[in-house]
Parts: structure tokens; sequence; C-alpha cells
């Protein structure tokens, strides 16, 4: 893991993001409490969540459908699709 850039929101729907600089991760909390990895990001991502007027209209917007993610945590008992 290399150099980690951690932010936390005051938004309705991102808690948090992670960015790792080296992997090019950018991990985000979501309020409700899950938690999605997206791979490949470029730091200018990172950049433009953190200067975005609203960083879940950004997520929404440039991240959820640019880049590849898994889920790394869910919050507890919520039934899968």
């Amino acid at each position: 893991m290399g150099r980690v850039r951690v932010h936390d929101f005051d938004s309705s729907a991102i808690a948090r993001a992670a960015y790792d600089e080296d992997e090019a991760t950018l991990d985000i909390w979501y309020k409700g409490g899950d938690r999605y990895r997206y791979f490949e990001v470029p730091a200018a991502a990172f950049e433009a969540l953190l200067a975005a007027a609203s960083a879940g209209e950004y997520v929404n917007r440039h991240i959820k459908e640019a880049y590849r993610f898994e889920i790394v945590g869910r919050r507890r008992f919520r039934p899968d699709p």
C-alpha cells in the first residue's frame, strides 16, 4: 500500500474517501455504511472530488460508471438484491 490520502466529507451521501496514490485506488464510504473500492482512478479525479460542490453528485456522474469497482464492506443486515 502506498501513500494514502483520506478526506472526510460533509455530504448527505459520502462519509469518507481514501485515495492510494501508488495503487490508484479510491475507497469511498457511503453514509449508508457501504464501502466501495474503485480501481485505476487518476489522482486528478480524486482532486476533482475534493473540489466538487457536491461529492455525491460528482461520484454519481464521474466515478461510478467510469471505473471498475468492488464492494469492500457492506452495512450489516442488508439483503443482497
